[in-house]
């Protein structure tokens, strides 16, 4: 049985050191998790996956300070649930690094949607906690 998750990610703003700026994933789940990421340097887009988190594991999935306000986040459980949104990007079944979020299908690639994550203008860090749709909140 396949089961749609909804979307439930948990933004949250990464107080990292100086010498500490990134943009993670979190897997607060009970599953494995698949992840894909995209976003734009402002002239072209590139969409790249997948980063395969263990439940309660957390990943760096790009290095440095951010560079945009806006990411988009895929990802996939291996229960069929799903974390997705209506920005539409280039994926495919394997590994992928792909330039542009134009013509997916005549190029080869699948179209997939992502959901918007706003870091806003001077986040140097962030980190997206994805967690259970039906899980009790934390006390």
């Amino acid at each position: 049985m396949i089961r749609r998750a909804v979307l439930v990610a948990a933004l949250t703003f990464c107080a990292a050191g100086p010498t500490r700026a990134d943009f993670r994933l979190c897997n607060n789940t009970s599953a494995r998790v698949s992840v894909a990421i995209a976003y734009t340097d402002g002239r072209n887009w590139l969409s790249e996956g997948w980063w395969n988190l263990r439940p309660s594991v957390c990943e760096t999935l790009l290095r440095g300070p951010l560079a945009a306000q806006y990411y988009y986040i895929y990802a996939m459980d291996e229960r069929g649930g799903e974390w997705k949104g209506k920005a539409f990007m280039c994926t495919r079944d394997r590994e992928f690094r792909i330039d542009g979020r134009e013509d997916c299908f005549a190029r080869g690639f699948d179209r997939t949607g992502f959901f918007e994550i706003d870091t806003g203008r001077d986040a140097k860090s962030w980190t997206v906690q994805l967690t259970d749709p039906n899980a009790a909140p934390a006390q």
